[in-house]
């Protein structure tokens, strides 16, 4: 019998499984684990194969808007440095307040202590003024107590007066006999020439002088006595 006598096998009909078969069929077990079990390291995704599936897929895809895992640690160091960059302007802003604010106290404060030492000046300058009105007032109670005109109820008025101007703002007189002459506080009027005289010193006084604390209201009229 001849090679185109022999029977062949009828279209359809499966004979035995050659040993290639055998062997193609067998099950094929893939690995889908995202993390690398012996490494720990996260495992590269990879393309579809030929199936139309990827054996190393992640089960579900990141959907629109939403990173990549890969992209994840680029995207949070993105957001980080965004965050440092915000604080630090934040900070800056917080600076310039805080200058601004200490800048504006120091200010006020400078402002008030001109203010107070303004008013103190101004009251001060008041006092002078009124005390200066009445220093006529004051000589007229001087001339009078000198003469012994000063008695009864003139002497207590006159006393009050001069007691209050001393107490309440500091109105004292000054200028006596054998005082050394000093132009600071005395205008000299009248002049003598001594001998014995070792300085010039007042002789006699025409006129009181008056001071309130430091400031002179008025010199004191005198005569004077200085050496030949």
């Amino acid at each position: 019998m001849t090679e185109q006598d022999a029977p062949r096998p009828e279209e359809g009909a499966q004979g035995p499984p050659t040993e290639q078969e055998t062997e193609y069929e067998k099950p094929v077990v893939r690995d889908r684990r995202r993390i690398d079990p012996e490494t720990g390291r996260a495992r590269p995704v990879q393309e579809a194969g030929a199936d139309g599936g990827s054996a190393d897929a992640p089960d579900q895809a990141p959907t629109e808007g939403e990173p990549a895992l890969d992209d994840a640690p680029e995207a949070e160091a993105g957001a980080l440095a965004q965050a440092k960059a915000e604080a630090a302007e934040a900070a800056d802003q917080l600076a310039r307040r805080n200058a601004d604010l200490y800048n504006v106290q120091q200010e006020y404060n400078a402002y008030v202590r001109r203010s107070k030492a303004e008013a103190a000046a101004h009251r001060q300058a008041g006092v002078a003024e009124v005390a200066e009105a009445l220093l006529g007032v004051l000589d007229e109670i001087v001339l009078a107590r000198q003469h012994g005109d000063l008695s009864g109820p003139f002497q207590s008025i006159a006393e009050k007066l001069e007691s209050t101007l001393a107490q309440r703002f500091g109105v004292e007189r000054f200028g006596e006999v054998g005082e050394e002459f000093d132009p600071e506080v005395h205008e000299a009027l009248m002049n003598s020439t001594d001998a014995e005289a070792t300085s010039t010193t007042v002789s006699q006084v025409l006129q009181p002088g008056y001071r309130m604390g430091e400031r002179v209201l008025r010199a004191a009229r005198v005569a004077t006595t200085s050496p030949e």
